[in-house]
């Protein structure tokens, strides 16, 4: 006789994060939980229901069409933010795992660690941080928490995505406005925790390094324009000795392998040796720490530091990508001087949050959310007598 299938019984992650985590790596159980009270779930911890959100809100999905360094125009084999994003998310799972440290709240951090980035790159945050000169400025962490916190409408609860103290303090922390009120409420706890420090140290890794790539394949630098920059040339050598003949197509994606391999292994090093050196136990050692623990020796760090000029001085300062960044800069400007000047052009949803005083923030809101292709469409629906609206 058949009988009913017994219900289901999840693992308990909570025990199960007490049996695997090192012990300076942030618990669920230790978390200071969600601005709006929220019953638990049955087989899903705080920080992989954050993940989920993260992944499912219509700001991560914006990211697939705003720039990294170059415009989506350029060729589709160069990396968004998005790309980026789930870049920087692989690479710091992969040294949390390594350290013992909470992978679900270090991926959750990874993959919203880019939320607030406008279109058009940085050149986009200056133009939007000049046009909001008079009313907060506008700076893309900033923003990434007033997008979690209140900007994202997918839940009847509460506004926002409702996420964790912890990742919301990770965003708060990375922000260069530190008297912003937004921002100071975060900052009392001390130093970031360390899965907050494994993705600052990705991401800067990673840009570092898919910058240089995506340069080559965009055909702004050669090879033989990085036959000075010791970095590129050590990890080529490293190649080499593995790799007696090499075909075109496979040398930059394998010297880029390199050079991602040789540092992450290098901050694990180096970071396994502060630990110990600073005999970190908690996380309370890690918030009372008097520096950041997690990043690369002294040696990488020089070498990375010559790459960044470089990158500095001859890509991001490339005749074609300043066109690029002074077009989408311009682009912002006139829109946001536009819907200021008439704000009856804005559409339903961002009319109804005009408030007193908040009609440059909430421009600044719409502005903010739009991709490179969005923005430049709708400058031309606004100012181009015939196109369609």
């Amino acid at each position: 006789m058949d009988t009913d299938p017994a219900p289901y019984d999840p693992p308990d992650w909570l025990d199960r994060e007490e049996e695997v985590l090192a012990s300076y790596a942030m618990r669920t159980r230790q978390s200071r939980g969600r601005r709006h009270p929220e019953a638990a779930h049955a087989f899903r911890t705080l920080y992989q229901r954050d993940r989920d959100r993260i992944v499912h809100s219509t700001a991560f999905r914006r990211l697939m069409y705003k720039t990294q360094v170059l415009v989506a125009q350029t060729n589709d084999h160069h990396r968004t933010r998005l790309t980026h994003t789930l870049e920087v998310a692989q690479i710091s799972r992969t040294i949390a795992r390594q350290l013992g440290l909470n992978e679900d709240l270090t991926e959750a951090v990874a993959l919203a660690h880019d939320l607030g980035h406008p279109a058009f790159g940085h050149a986009g945050e200056q133009a939007l941080d000049d046009c909001m000169r008079d009313h907060g400025g506008f700076e893309h962490n900033r923003h990434g928490l007033r997008i979690v916190d209140h900007l994202e409408y997918r839940y009847a609860d509460f506004p926002g995505l409702n996420l964790s103290w912890e990742v919301l303090e990770s965003m708060a922390q990375h922000s260069k406005r530190r008297d912003a009120p937004e921002v100071a409420e975060f900052l009392s706890a001390g130093q970031p925790l360390l899965e907050a420090q494994v993705v600052d140290a990705a991401d800067s890794l990673a840009y570092d390094t898919h910058d240089v790539e995506d340069a080559l394949g965009a055909g702004l630098i050669t090879p033989e324009d990085l036959r000075d920059v010791e970095f590129w040339q050590r990890a080529v050598e490293r190649v080499r000795e593995h790799h007696a003949v090499l075909g075109p197509e496979q040398f930059v994606p394998t010297v880029v392998r390199a050079l991602i391999n040789w540092q992450v292994t290098d901050l694990l090093e180096h970071t396994r040796q502060r630990l110990h050196q600073h005999r970190i136990r908690t996380v309370d050692e890690i918030r009372s720490a008097a520096a950041m623990l997690v990043g690369p020796g002294p040696e990488v760090l020089a070498l990375k530091a010559a790459l960044e000029e470089f990158l500095r001085r001859r890509v991001y300062h490339h005749h074609r990508v300043l066109r690029m960044a002074v077009k989408g800069g311009r682009i912002l400007h006139e829109l946001f001087a536009e819907f200021r000047r008439a704000p009856q052009l804005l559409p339903e949803r961002y009319l109804r949050r005009i408030l007193p005083g908040f009609l440059e923030r909430t421009v600044c809101d719409y502005l903010a959310g739009m991709t490179d292709r969005y923005a430049q469409d709708e400058h031309l629906r606004l100012f181009q007598p015939f196109t369609t609206v």
